[in-house]
C-alpha cells in the first residue's frame, strides 16, 4: 500500500482494513470506470447506507477525497474524486 499518501491519517495497522472494505464494497460494483485520472466512478448494489458509512468514515481521515452519491432504482452510483496530486490513490482503489 505505498501508494497511500502522507495526507491520509489512518493509522497505519488500520489501513489494510480499510483496504478490505472497499474491496468488499467494489465486490458488489456492477461496473467501474475511470472517467478522467482524477475521477472514479463505481456503480454498486451494495445499500446506500453501507456506501454512506464507508465514505463518511474515509472522509474524516482522508480530507484529499471527495465522495458523491447518485441514487439509482437498483443501486448507487459513487463518483470518487482527488486533486490531482492524489490520482495514484485512485489507481490503488481501482
Amino acid at each position: 500500500m505505498n501508494w497511500v499518501p502522507d495526507a491520509c491519517t489512518l493509522p497505519t495497522a488500520e489501513r489494510p482494513f480499510r483496504v478490505a472494505e472497499f474491496e468488499a464494497l467494489f465486490a458488489s460494483a456492477r461496473s467501474i470506470s475511470r472517467p478522467d485520472r482524477q475521477t472514479l466512478e463505481v456503480v454498486l448494489t451494495a445499500p446506500r447506507s453501507e456506501v454512506v458509512d464507508l465514505t463518511t468514515r474515509e472522509s474524516e481521515c482522508c480530507s484529499f477525497f471527495t465522495f458523491d452519491l447518485i441514487d439509482l432504482d437498483d443501486g448507487v452510483r459513487l463518483r470518487i474524486g482527488v486533486r490531482p496530486a492524489y490520482a495514484a490513490v485512485l489507481d490503488g482503489l481501482s
